[in-house]
């Protein structure tokens, strides 16, 4: 299959940091591609250069086009949805108004779809997410992404810091998500990866150091301990 998303000879530098070094990789268009390396690697930085929220040089294509100059909201608006680590909620509004600020362009909004996977976000419409969880903040995140038609979601660390049935909670929209969207999913839970990811990409001192299929890495113990230094 073509892929949807390629990303060729990507380097990032701040400051005096060599933080991405010749990053190359690309992501089918359909499924769970996983991004996964030590902290530090240069895994959220990765996800960031996509969406040009840092300076960069390379190229990055979507769906052949390219888009490695193009300012974020242009990224954006070419069907890109992304969930950050921190989650980024505007504490001092509502659910409903976090969920409202997302909408893209005329629509369709999906709100049944975010409603039905996250029920507490509409019970909760009317509360200032500054107030919530951070699970319930991980859900208005995540359904902030689901909102619009997007071409593609990049999601950085979902389960980071949650209660393992928010884990789950979270793993269960992902998977069904990505049975109509592809997913580029940076994740250290690697019992979520293998329960939804389809490939991976392993990047070690910001560089890729492995590409393949989530299954043959995870079933290699050997092979997870010397890439991820986990068994």
């Amino acid at each position: 299959m073509k892929p949807l998303l390629e990303v060729a000879d990507l380097h990032v530098r701040i400051g005096t940091s060599h933080i991405l070094q010749g990053v190359a990789f690309t992501v089918a268009p359909q499924g769970v591609t996983a991004v996964l390396g030590r902290n530090g690697a240069g895994k959220t930085t990765t996800l960031k250069a996509v969406l040009g929220l840092v300076p960069k040089t390379g190229t990055v294509r979507l769906d052949g086009q390219d888009i490695t100059g193009l300012p974020t909201h242009l990224i954006i608006r070419r069907g890109l949805g992304y969930a950050p680590e921190d989650r980024n909620v505007f504490a001092g509004l509502t659910v409903t108004e976090n969920l409202r600020l997302a909408e893209r362009g005329r629509g369709p909004h999906r709100y049944d779809q975010v409603y039905e996977m996250f029920p507490e976000l509409k019970q909760r419409g009317a509360q200032r997410a500054g107030t919530l969880s951070g699970g319930q903040q991980q859900m208005v995140a995540i359904g902030r992404t689901l909102l619009n038609d997007n071409r593609m979601l990049l999601v950085d660390e979902p389960t980071k810091g949650l209660a393992p049935r928010i884990v789950t909670e979270v793993a269960d929209v992902l998977e069904r998500a990505s049975h109509d969207v592809p997913i580029l999913l940076v994740e250290q839970n690697l019992a979520l990866v293998r329960r939804i990811a389809d490939h991976v990409v392993v990047i070690e001192q910001g560089s890729v150091v492995h590409t393949g299929d989530a299954d043959s890495l995870l079933t290699d113990p050997e092979l997870t301990r010397d890439l991820l230094g986990v068994a």
